[in-house]
């Protein structure tokens, strides 16, 4: 039994989160010997998640500015 890594979420790469995030998976599949604990990897794990989303959408508006400047600014 591992305790949710100490790391800011916010402070960490997408791969980082991501990494972390199968872990924290793993540990809540193979069941954990207290509530407390399943809940607190429970909140990483979401927190963990978002951290994630907020790096892929980040990537797409990138991606999407510089489709719009490789096409001239013009919009789909």
């Amino acid at each position: 039994m591992t305790a949710p890594s100490d790391s800011p979420v916010e402070d960490l790469s997408f791969e980082a989160a991501r990494d972390e995030l199968v872990r924290v998976v793993a540990e809540l599949e193979q069941g954990s010997p207290t509530l407390e604990h399943s809940l607190a990897l429970w909140e990483r794990g979401e927190a963990l998640a978002a951290r994630c989303e907020e790096w892929l959408l980040g990537a797409k508006r990138r991606l999407d500015a510089a489709r719009d400047a490789a096409s001239g600014g013009a919009g789909e």
